[in-house]
C-alpha cells in the first residue's frame, strides 16, 4: 500500500493549455499586481518562475533589460514559444535549475505550490539570483482549496479509490514555515502574508468540476471514465453551500505573497 501510495505521488501533471487558456486565464491575470510588486526596472534581467503560457513573462519583459521564462511543462512552453517569439522560454524543473549568468530578480506566481521539494526550489532561486537580488513569489498558501479538495478525497475514498484519495498533489505551506526555510538559505524576508482570495471560476454551470478536470485530474489515474464524471457531478455538487456565491462558482483560494533578499 505504502508503495503504492508513493508511486501515486511521483504522478506528473500534463496541462490541458486550451482549457487552461479558455477557463483559467485568472491565473495570470491576478498575477498582474505582483508584477507592480516586482517593479522591473529597464537595467534588470529577471528569471519568471513557473511562467506557464508566458502571458505575465511579456509583460515583465516589456519592462525589464532581459526576462527569461521557465517551466517544467513542455506543452506550456511550447504554447509560450508560439505566442511571444522574441522572449526565451525554457523547459526547466524549479527544483533543479541554474543559469550561468545570474538574475536581478526572480519572480513566481502560481506555480511553487506544484513544487514538493520546496528546499531545492528555494537553493536554485539562492543561486540564481545575484547578491541583494530579490524574490517576488505568490502561491497557495495553507488551506488552499481545502473545501474542494477535501470533497474530492471523501468522493474518492467512499468508492474505495483509497490510493487516489491519499494523492498529495500540492505543498500548501503557512508563511511562518516558508520563511523559515528562506531564511535558513540565507534569504532576508522583506514581506510575507497569508490571505483568502476567493477566485470567480469562468463556467456558471460547471465551474467547479472544470477546476478539477485542470488542476486536478491527477486524482483520477486508473479510475473508469463513468466513475470520473460521477465524482465530479458529486464534488462540484457537495460544495455548492460554500462555493456557489449569487450564482457564480468561486474555488477557495489562500494564497501567500513573499518578497525576500538574497544577502
Amino acid at each position: 500500500m505504502l508503495e503504492s501510495i508513493k508511486k501515486m505521488n511521483k504522478i506528473t501533471t500534463k496541462w490541458n493549455i486550451e482549457l487552461y487558456n479558455e477557463k483559467h486565464s485568472f491565473v495570470y491575470d491576478y498575477g498582474q499586481n505582483l508584477v507592480e510588486l516586482l517593479d522591473p526596472k529597464k537595467n534588470e534581467r529577471i528569471l519568471d518562475l513557473g511562467c506557464g503560457s508566458g502571458q505575465l513573462t511579456f509583460i515583465i519583459n516589456e519592462l525589464a533589460k532581459e526576462t527569461i521564462g521557465i517551466d517544467k511543462s513542455p506543452e506550456m512552453i511550447t504554447d509560450a514559444k508560439l505566442k511571444f517569439k522574441n522572449i526565451e522560454f525554457q523547459v526547466c524543473d524549479a527544483e533543479n535549475f541554474r543559469f550561468n549568468e545570474k538574475f536581478d530578480s526572480i519572480f513566481s506566481n502560481a506555480t511553487l505550490h506544484w513544487v514538493k521539494n520546496y528546499k531545492n526550489a528555494i537553493k536554485c532561486m539562492f543561486e540564481n539570483l545575484k547578491s541583494d537580488g530579490k524574490i517576488i513569489l505568490e502561491f497557495g498558501g495553507k488551506g488552499n482549496v481545502q473545501t474542494i479538495v477535501n470533497q474530492l478525497r471523501n468522493s474518492l475514498s467512499k468508492r474505495g479509490y483509497s490510493e487516489q484519495s491519499e494523492l498529495e498533489l500540492w505543498y500548501f505551506p503557512s508563511i511562518g514555515e516558508y520563511s523559515t526555510e528562506l531564511e535558513s538559505a540565507g534569504f532576508r524576508v522583506l514581506l510575507a502574508e497569508h490571505y483568502n482570495r476567493p477566485t470567480e471560476l469562468a463556467d456558471e454551470e460547471s465551474g467547479i468540476k472544470d477546476w478539477i478536470s485542470m488542476f486536478a485530474e491527477s486524482f483520477f489515474k486508473d479510475i473508469s471514465s463513468n466513475h470520473i464524471e460521477e465524482i465530479k457531478n458529486e464534488v462540484q455538487e457537495k460544495v455548492k453551500e460554500k462555493c456557489l456565491i449569487n450564482g457564480k462558482w468561486f474555488a477557495d483560494y489562500k494564497r501567500i505573497r513573499i518578497v525576500a533578499i538574497k544577502e
